[in-house]
């Protein structure tokens, strides 16, 4: 009997898991160029920067870090606040050659990798997820940082010159 309802419960686990299907953050059919090109358009009219995620849905660092900005509420509302964020796939379906040259190579990083461009496509950084990193996971303040530190907020000059008035 205790065998009987150790399967059943083992089959249950299994169909349940199977129909939570992992949503999917990367789509490789998109084109990448597009995809900047869109962003870009959408940043300069938001006056935002374009936070790009390139990874691809065989990556699971690349949901972990996708997962760790939508539960951390203070990771969330400055991207929210700041960028427009898109996921470029890089996969063996679609590596976007062609997007990933526009962006540096970024994938010399590895994966996940990020790059801020401005609202005129410009490439103002590319950072190494690695580096966010803590224990199994990622570290909010490290990326409350790198996200803070290129926002177009910062690369105000009136944040810099100082009053000599006052």
């Amino acid at each position: 009997m205790k065998r009987i309802t150790l399967v059943t419960i083992l089959i249950l686990f299994s169909l349940l898991a199977n129909s939570q299907e992992k949503k999917l953050i990367y789509i490789p059919t998109l084109n990448g160029m597009k995809q900047i090109d869109e962003a870009v358009t959408k940043a300069k009219d938001d006056n935002k920067n374009v936070l790009v995620q390139v990874g691809g849905n065989w990556c699971p660092w690349c949901f972990k870090f996708n997962n760790f900005c939508k539960d951390v509420p203070q990771i969330d509302s400055i991207i929210k606040s700041s960028y427009v964020l898109i996921h470029l796939n890089y996969s063996k379906e679609n590596r976007n050659y062609d997007a990933l040259e526009r962006l540096g190579f970024p994938q010399r990083f590895g994966f996940p990798v990020l790059v801020v461009l401005n609202s005129k496509g410009e490439r103002l950084h590319t950072q190494d997820s690695g580096l966010l990193e803590k224990e199994k996971g990622y570290d909010t303040l490290k990326v409350a940082t790198f996200l803070n530190n290129w926002t177009p907020q910062i690369f105000n000059k009136e944040r810099y010159i100082v009053n000599e008035n006052k």
